[in-house]
């Protein structure tokens, strides 16, 4: 009995502790704020700010990256290029000459938008707060700004580092800043060095549960050996007739007029069993003798929000001998040595790189073809089928396993020996001789 309750405690330990921002499919992925104190300046600093994101398969959309932080004591800042304060605040204490850009005790900083005045950027800003995955696209992971951090009193000059950061996107936690080594910058085509006065970093991870308190995906699975196709399981993000479950019935269209046009709005999906937002349909298209093929589609049921720059991250045993993927990118993520059954899928720039809303133009298709690997390659049992389907980052609901296609019963097919052919026919030699 004592075993029980050690193992019953050992789990409640295991889902109130922070490792369920873990992902074993990219164990090393953060977000990194990097704060340099560039310059000091009588009681100003010069400071300049990164966020960049080095998880292999996460990115941030719009509306983009809303970095917060506290001063810990009466720091305002006088001036930023490549970001902007949301709000100025009280600057009362100020009197003539210029005010501060922002007062306030806790700001909150946003992206400048693409297409901002030429003496307002900085190099890597002006996004409108994206950020790229690392793999999908290194040049536009990082966002950076600058500003002048000045003080009310005239020991300003003791700055200190602020605390409490945040991102300003759900499901991300930030940690406490730590010291780090001075960044250097090159100047002079490299053939000079300088380095901040001082760096800190600010990790910030990424947690599925704390970014929503349902799925956003689901898969549904069919085969060519099969008639039967599996739908996504029932109720996999929301139950229909639920509070705030809203959905649009089959054949009707949602005026445009009607629709919220808040970049953070919920989701208005397509009534169906499941209530996702997103679909990935798995089908097993065909069998060669060397080599089997895979389709794979990913349907977007949302009415108002486009998928941009969208991937896709599947768990399989036979993506080790993938051979060729169609009108997808492909990059195998092998975090653990010789195991390679991982891989992420993403659109071709400017052809399939934006999931559109749900209609006839809302989804993108691939296939794959995949070699056979003699050892374990088989379609029973379900083996064909991904373990795992991750879309942008998020797990999806898999069907039950007992519910996956499987091959025909042989019990099904009649099968005829030679000795019971030969003994009819001489049967029906005898009957009519």
């Amino acid at each position: 009995m004592g075993l029980v309750w050690i193992f019953i405690l050992s789990l409640i330990t295991s889902f109130s502790s922070f490792s369920y921002g873990y992902d074993s499919l990219d164990p090393c992925g953060n977000i990194t704020i990097t704060w340099d104190f560039i310059l000091q300046n009588s009681n100003n600093y010069d400071i300049t700010v990164s966020v960049r994101n080095y998880q292999l398969f996460r990115h941030i959309e719009r509306p983009g990256w809303k970095l917060s932080w506290a001063w810990k004591s009466d720091q305002v800042i006088w001036s930023m290029w490549g970001a902007e304060a949301t709000e100025q605040g009280n600057c009362s204490n100020f009197r003539g000459g210029q005010f501060p850009h922002c007062c306030e005790k806790q700001p909150v900083i946003v992206d400048l938008l693409p297409g901002a005045p030429y003496n307002q950027q900085v190099a890597n800003c002006c996004r409108g707060g994206i950020l790229s995955s690392i793999l999908q696209d290194p040049s536009m992971s990082l966002s950076s700004f600058r500003m002048i951090v000045g003080g009310l009193s005239s020991n300003s000059s003791d700055i200190s580092m602020p605390e409490n950061f945040t991102l300003g996107i759900p499901g991300y936690t930030c940690g406490d800043p730590f010291n780090v080594s001075p960044t250097r910058f090159t100047q002079d085509h490299g053939r000079r060095y300088t380095q901040a006065l001082a760096t800190w970093n600010v990790n910030c991870i990424y947690s599925q549960f704390r970014a929503s308190t349902a799925p956003n995906c689901c898969v549904s699975l069919s085969a060519f050996y099969n008639e039967t196709i599996v739908p996504c399981p029932n109720c996999s993000c929301n139950c229909q007739g639920l509070p705030g479950a809203q959905c649009v019935k089959a054949g009707e269209t949602p005026s445009l007029l009607e629709l919220p046009h808040s970049e953070e709005a919920s989701p208005l999906v397509r009534c169906s069993q499941h209530m996702c937002p997103i679909r990935i349909h798995w089908h097993v298209k065909q069998s060669y003798s060397q080599y089997w093929r895979v389709k794979i589609t990913i349907t977007n049921l949302n009415f108002v929000k486009n998928y941009s720059h969208w991937n896709l991250v599947v768990l399989h045993p036979n993506l080790k001998n993938i051979t060729e993927v169609f009108s997808f990118n492909y990059h195998s993520l092998s975090q653990y040595g010789n195991i390679n059954d991982t891989g992420m899928f993403w659109g071709i720039q400017s052809y399939n790189d934006m999931l559109l809303t749900s209609g006839e133009t809302g989804n993108v298709q691939t296939e794959m073809l995949l070699n056979k690997d003699p050892g374990i390659s088989t379609f029973r049992e379900g083996w064909a089928f991904p373990r795992k389907i991750s879309f942008n980052g998020d797990e999806c609901v898999m069907p039950l396993p007992d519910e996956y296609p499987r091959l025909p019963n042989k019990g099904d097919t009649a099968i005829i020996s030679p000795s019971l052919t030969f003994f009819s026919l001489f049967l029906l030699l005898v009957t009519f001789t």
